[in-house]
């Protein structure tokens, strides 16, 4: 199979779908690999480091999308690479397609196979092509959170673990799943106060025993969320429905209560975000303000740091993309959890959250989505 790498278009974002040692193993497989120029820059890879691997140097993404059978990039495509695409053709990305319906309505109309790292699933319910970024930004949230709450930054101007004679800063994590648990990790390995706020009881149970009580647990009712919202300093949102959006948890009347300049990390934001205030920022502006609170909404965290987060996340989807390099959609058959990963086939929405969340009322209601749209 011929597979092709393309130069991500989105604002801010440095990494790249496969890295040279990626590259290395799909052609010991036998498959051709066509790299565009410049599209390693981002973690340091120049294109001969990539044609050392065994690549393919193309100039342009035009001539990427032309000749590959297989696309594989990092973030959902933009407007002038969906247009590029072909019903013969593969894409293997991140799509977050529940609150872009125009990226839907633009993979429909294209007719490509496109499959989604974040709803590919494994044996035990987890989503383990989306787990390596949620490690990264949940990390990276609690980065941000303490230069954001910096007072020339328009925070609070509390240090995150205080000093001696000084409380530390409260930190409220809404969700115990993979982006929470490593958020909840940074915060307090820094000295914060923290609570982690799930619905599942057994989830917080794992949680005490991980941390050893240095983290306060928290089953997720109403009245619990906005008790811990109203007193924090900083709340990171980690919530998490495979596939679909992500449900308000602070609502906008909830700000005025807070404490004025306190931080809100809006993780979710790929999915439409967990906070109503929330809008994606980028990094180059990565902050505003509503009522007095501070928003840090960026949509694509883990390109910060490309060099750590595209060696992850290519531990994680390299197998993947193998499988169907060496046997395309027919990979399926063997794998029902790779499977899980199609969102858009043929012209229509497959995944059924998916679906839901883009307002069909059935899977074959995209088709008359689609027909509106043109």
């Amino acid at each position: 199979m011929r597979i092709g790498i393309p130069t991500e278009i989105k604002s801010d974002e440095f990494r790249v779908g496969l890295v040279p040692g990626s590259v290395r193993e799909l052609v010991a497989h036998g498959h051709e690999v066509i790299v565009q120029a410049g599209a390693g820059a981002g973690i340091f890879a120049d294109d001969a480091t990539y044609a050392k691997a065994g690549a393919r140097i193309a100039a342009t993404a035009e001539e990427v999308f032309r000749d590959a059978d297989m696309i594989v990039k990092v973030k959902e495509p933009q407007t002038a690479e969906w247009k590029r695409l072909r019903p013969d053709q593969i894409l293997f990305t991140y799509l977050h397609l529940a609150p872009d319906p125009q990226q839907a309505i633009g993979l429909m109309q294209s007719g490509v196979s496109a499959i989604a790292y974040e709803t590919v699933t494994d044996a035990k319910g987890g989503l383990p092509l989306l787990a390596p970024m949620s490690e990264v930004a949940g990390r990276l949230s609690i980065e941000a959170a303490a230069i954001a709450l910096r007072r020339p930054a328009g925070g609070r101007g509390v240090l995150l673990g205080g000093v001696p004679g000084v409380k530390p800063a409260k930190v409220v994590v809404l969700g115990g799943g993979v982006v929470g648990t490593h958020a909840a990790r940074m915060a307090a390995g820094l000295g914060a106060s923290v609570s982690v706020i799930d619905k599942s009881l057994p989830r917080l149970r794992q949680l005490d025993e991980l941390f050893e009580g240095r983290v306060v647990t928290l089953d997720a009712t109403m009245e619990t969320i906005e008790s811990e919202i109203l007193s924090a300093d900083v709340v990171i949102g980690a919530v998490l429905v495979a596939g679909a959006s992500a449900p308000k948890l602070v609502k906008r009347e909830m700000l005025k209560d807070m404490k004025t300049g306190a931080v809100l990390v809006d993780v979710s934001i790929d999915q439409g975000g967990c906070f109503e205030t929330s809008h994606p920022t980028t990094h180059a502006h990565p902050t505003f303000e509503v009522d007095g609170i501070i928003h840090y909404c960026v949509a694509n965290m883990p390109g910060a740091v490309p060099v750590t987060s595209a060696q992850a996340l290519n531990n994680a989807t390299l197998p993947f993309v193998i499988k169907l390099a060496d046997k395309g959609l027919a990979a399926f058959d063997r794998d029902p959890h790779l499977a899980a990963g199609l969102n858009v086939k043929a012209g229509r929405i497959t995944h059924p959250a998916v679906a839901a969340s883009l307002g069909f009322d059935s899977l074959d209601s995209s088709r008359s989505f689609r027909a509106a749209a043109e």
